[in-house]
């Protein structure tokens, strides 16, 4: 059976971070909705003063968060000495499990400034675990040509037996970038129980075989079960971020940038935060 689209909406304007204009997906609000996922923000602008300021030092626990960008460059560092540029087609995964401090800053530049943060949650015998990151070069993602009018950028995940670098995440996730031409068909199995969502980056398509809406550029859709999800994009043609995993099912206790399973963990973390004690060390 095809996952038929249960829910959708258009991304809406907020402020993050010291003062970074952007869209945003879905959060706080549509938990559990989305589980294991938490957060979805577009970040997209020609201009400087839109995102300049960028998101100085804080927190992580509980989490790992997925920056993908399409266009620009974003500088990143944190407390336990990693730093490096995340660039135009680039990817970074990073897990903060027991904690890490770091902060993101885009750099000015002429032209679009546009990427994508995803805040995916752990389990909570993993919420623990070391922190790690996945910095991913654009020319490690392999471009994969499904059909006629299709191409899909696999960051994390199978196609056409050609796996993306992206390995090892413990909620199972794949994480596509699919353009397609006008006309063009998309088919794709999703494991069964697993949530799926897509994004629509630019263009148009309908998103099931109902055909009842065509849904366009920033907009979010939510599936419901079944076996795979079908697309089809209009003429303009349609990019979009198709991104699936295994449910957690667990409580969630969320502030800030922290979220683990109850408030008293959430009031240990802020306490260790604030007393310096917050970065697990060896």
């Amino acid at each position: 059976m095809t996952r038929a689209v249960v829910k959708y909406w258009k991304s809406k304007s907020t402020i993050e971070g010291a003062g970074v204009r952007l869209k945003r997906a879905f959060g706080f609000y549509e938990v559990p909705l989305l589980d294991p996922f938490l957060l979805l923000d577009d970040f997209h602008s020609d201009n400087p003063d839109d995102y300049i300021a960028g998101f100085p030092w804080h927190p992580h626990r509980g989490i790992e968060t997925v920056t993908y960008m399409l266009s620009g460059d974003v500088e990143h560092g944190d407390s336990i000495g990693n730093n490096g540029v995340i660039g135009s087609g680039d990817t970074q995964w990073m897990t903060a499990g027991s904690g890490i401090i770091h902060q993101e800053m885009p750099k000015k530049q002429d032209g679009f400034l546009w990427g994508f943060q995803l805040w995916v949650n752990l389990p909570a015998k993993d919420k623990m675990m070391d922190p790690r990151y996945r910095d991913i070069k654009k020319d490690k993602v392999p471009l994969v040509e499904t059909g006629d009018g299709v191409i899909v950028r696999v960051i994390c995940g199978k196609v056409k037996g050609i796996e993306g670098p992206v390995k090892d995440i413990v909620i199972d996730p794949e994480y596509l970038d699919v353009s397609m031409t006008g006309g063009a068909k998309f088919n794709r199995k999703i494991k069964e129980g697993y949530k799926v969502f897509a994004y629509v980056v630019e263009g148009s398509a309908f998103f099931d075989n109902k055909k009842d809406d065509k849904l366009f550029k920033e907009t979010l859709i939510v599936f419901g079960d079944g076996h795979g999800v079908e697309i089809e994009a209009v003429a303009e043609g349609v990019r979009f971020l198709l991104v699936s995993g295994k449910p957690i099912g667990e409580p969630i206790a969320w502030r800030g940038p922290i979220v683990m399973n109850t408030n008293e963990e959430l009031e240990i973390a802020f306490n260790e935060f604030h007393e310096g004690t917050f970065i697990k060390g060896d």
